[in-house]
C-alpha cells in the first residue's frame, strides 16, 4: 500500500505541478511519512515531518469542538439562536433572522447565510434548513465563543483542544502573517498564470473557519481524538456526527456534513470521516476510519491541479485494503 500512496504523491507533482506534497499515515501502532516535490522553490529543499502549513476549513472541527466543550460546561445550548449571542448582528450586517438561525444550524451549515469571501460578489440569502457550505457559519460560531467565554477563540482552542492534547504546533494566529519553523514555502497560481510565494499571508478573514495552523502529526492527534472518545461527552459526540446530506449543493461527493466534520464515501467503498481545508497556498485533508484506527493527514504547499482527485486517490490507496497497516 505504501507504494500506491507515493505513486499519488510523484504524480501530483509530475502531473499536477505542485511544489510538494505529504502524506502521514498511522495506524494504532504504526506510521509510514511519504513526500514527493519540495517544500521551498528557490532552494529545492525536500518536504520533510513537523512543518507547520495553513489548514484551512480543518479550522472548523476545532471551533465545533470548542462549542460543544461550552455547551458541555452550560454556557450554551446548540438550540441557542445567534440573536440570542449576537443581537442585531445577523440583521444589520447579513439581512438575515437571527431568531431562525441556532448554534446547530452554524454548524452543520443549514443557517441559509451565503458563504462571503473577501472581494467577491456575496450570494443571496436562503432559508434556513438545506445545506450551504458558508465561512459565514464558523466565523458568527467564533464570536458566539468569544461572546460566551469574555475570551478569545484562539485561546479557547488552546485551553480546550491544543493544551490538553499537546498540540504545540497548532494555533489559531490572528493577522499573524508569519508561519512557525519548520515550515514550507506556501505557493498559490494566480490567474496569470504566475505562481507567487504567499506563505506571509494574512487569513484573519477566515478565522473561525479556516485561518488555523497546524502540522501532519497534530492533526492525527486531534482526528484520533475525536474519534475515540477523548474530547466529549457522549452525547455531544453524537451531535457531532450527526449528519446532514451534501447531495445536489455542488459540495464535495458522496459527503454527508455534521458539525465541523463530514463523512465521505469512498469510490472504494469505504466510509472515512474528518475533513479538508484549502486556502492560497495550502491544501490538506485529515480522515480516519469511524474508530480512528486507520488514518492518513496529507497536505500540498500549492493551490493548483487536481488535488481533490489527488486526495481522493490517496484516501482510496490508504483505504482500499481496509485490513491492512500503512
Amino acid at each position: 500500500m505504501n507504494a500506491g500512496i507515493q505513486r499519488v504523491l510523484d504524480r501530483a507533482v509530475a502531473d499536477g505541478g505542485v511544489p510538494g506534497i505529504v502524506a502521514d499515515v498511522r495506524d494504532a501502532d504504526r506510521s509510514w511519512f511519504g513526500t514527493a516535490g519540495v517544500a521551498d522553490l528557490a532552494t529545492r529543499r525536500a518536504r520533510r515531518p513537523g512543518e507547520h502549513f495553513r489548514i484551512g476549513s480543518l479550522t472548523k472541527a476545532f471551533t465545533a469542538v470548542v462549542v460543544l466543550r461550552l455547551v458541555a460546561e452550560g454556557g450554551l445550548t446548540l438550540d441557542d439562536t445567534v440573536a440570542t449571542w449576537l443581537p442585531g448582528l445577523a440583521e444589520e450586517q447579513l439581512g438575515a433572522d437571527g431568531t431562525t438561525i441556532t448554534v446547530r444550524r452554524l454548524l452543520n451549515h443549514t443557517s441559509g447565510l451565503p458563504d462571503v469571501i473577501p472581494g467577491l460578489e456575496t450570494p443571496p440569502l436562503e432559508e434556513p434548513g438545506g445545506f450551504r457550505y458558508s465561512k459565514v457559519n464558523y466565523n458568527l460560531a467564533g464570536m458566539v465563543v468569544e461572546r460566551v467565554t469574555g475570551s478569545t477563540l484562539a485561546e479557547e482552542i488552546a485551553r480546550h483542544v491544543a493544551r490538553p492534547l499537546g498540540l504545540a504546533g497548532t494555533y489559531l494566529p490572528g493577522d499573524d502573517q508569519t508561519l512557525r519553523e519548520p515550515h514550507a514555502r506556501h505557493y498559490a497560481k494566480q490567474p496569470d498564470a504566475e505562481i507567487h510565494d504567499v506563505t506571509a499571508t494574512d487569513l484573519s478573514w477566515a478565522w473561525a473557519a479556516g485561518g488555523m495552523v497546524s502540522t501532519t502529526a497534530d492533526l492525527h492527534a486531534f482526528l484520533q481524538a475525536l474519534l475515540r472518545d477523548r474530547l466529549l461527552p457522549p452525547g455531544l459526540r453524537r451531535e457531532m456526527f450527526t449528519t446532514v446530506s451534501t447531495e445536489g449543493t455542488g459540495w464535495v461527493p458522496h459527503t454527508r456534513y455534521g458539525l465541523g466534520v463530514y463523512s465521505q464515501r469512498l469510490s472504494c467503498g469505504v466510509t472515512v470521516w474528518g475533513g479538508g481545508g484549502a486556502v492560497p497556498g495550502s491544501w490538506s485533508y485529515a480522515m480516519a476510519d469511524r474508530d480512528g484506527s486507520r488514518a492518513v493527514v496529507a497536505n500540498a504547499n500549492g493551490d493548483w491541479g487536481d488535488l481533490m482527485a489527488t486526495f481522493g486517490d490517496l484516501l482510496d490507496a490508504r483505504f482500499r485494503m481496509a485490513g491492512t497497516g500503512p
